[in-house]
């Protein structure tokens, strides 16, 4: 009976364990309409770092958007254009909010 009862313990365990996983699965999986307004997010946000410290410098800078995050890696030649980069980005449109991963280059 004991052994019964453990055994029916473990396998109520492994069906709540399973349903918590695929929950949290479903919580982080985003729509094909989130896909798209993140990646339009991203290219406004692309765009808008270009048009404020140039081409060469926005090439160098990588753009990740989830859920309205953003997030800006990568490495510029100045301080200042780091600052510029995230004001840009901070002026576009459905920016919830903004995470700088930017490094300023080290002088040769």
């Amino acid at each position: 009976m004991t052994r019964v009862l453990a055994a029916a313990s473990l396998a109520l365990a492994a069906v709540l364990g399973a349903g918590c996983a695929s929950q949290k699965q479903q919580e982080e999986k985003r729509d094909v309409g989130q896909v798209s307004d993140d990646a339009t997010l991203t290219a406004k946000v692309k765009s808008a770092i270009a048009s404020n410290v140039g081409a060469r410098t926005a090439a160098a800078i990588n753009v990740d958007t989830y859920r309205g995050i953003v997030q800006l890696t990568g490495f510029v030649d100045s301080s200042d254009q780091a600052n510029r980069a995230m004001a840009a980005a901070q002026k576009v449109g459905g920016v919830k909010s903004l995470k700088n991963d930017l490094r300023v280059k080290s002088p040769s």
